[in-house]
């Protein structure tokens, strides 16, 4: 009886170290999965940025279609005309496309190219959730007004752990918006 104590003892003891350790690895998984997703879109960002100040550099990158344009394009290698995707260039034919074999994406949701009054910005697609548990598009609005830098800034928007998960395209002010700053400035 003594011995079959023990032996239970031991058995209980084990048991509770197997669960104790799945526990922690579950734990650390998660939190990893969280921390690399964070990581990732930050990398992929600067990618993104340094991509698209390329393409400025050789093509020269007049405008953006939409408000919001999808980054899903940069694995074309031949177009017609002067627009690849939402993206118009002055210089098409200078297009050294490919830029990257698989456009990159987060939870299977595309970059996108956000323009604001401030320029254009790279940022995660709408329906993106960020390691702070908010949602671009849902709780991260990112329209005309949005103040992308001042967000770069913040960890509730759009940073994570000092590096931010947008990026500025340093490509000028944009041609649809030249004349409505120009009238906001007529009215100070």
């Amino acid at each position: 009886m003594k011995h079959l104590k023990k032996h239970y003892l031991l058995s209980i003891i084990v048991i509770a170290g197997i669960i104790f350790f799945i526990g922690i690895t579950f734990v650390d998984t998660w939190y990893r999965a969280k921390d690399d997703a964070g990581l990732m879109m930050a990398a992929e960002v600067i990618q993104l940025r340094d991509i698209f100040h390329r393409i400025h550099k050789t093509c020269q990158i007049i405008d953006f279609d939409n408000q919001k344009n999808s980054i899903d394009f940069l694995n074309v290698e031949k177009f017609a005309g002067s627009e690849v995707g939402p993206m118009n260039l002055v210089h098409p034919e200078k297009w050294e496309g490919p830029y990257l074999k698989e456009n990159p994406t987060m939870y299977h949701i595309a970059y996108q190219v956000v323009s604001t009054k401030k320029g254009y910005y790279i940022t995660p697609g709408d329906g993106v959730k960020l390691p702070n548990k908010k949602v671009v598009g849902t709780d991260i609005i990112l329209d005309q007004k949005a103040n992308i830098d001042a967000l770069m800034a913040n960890p509730e928007g759009l940073m994570y752990k000092d590096r931010p998960l947008a990026a500025r395209l340093e490509l000028g002010t944009p041609m649809n918006m030249q004349f409505f700053m120009n009238d906001e400035s007529d009215e100070a």
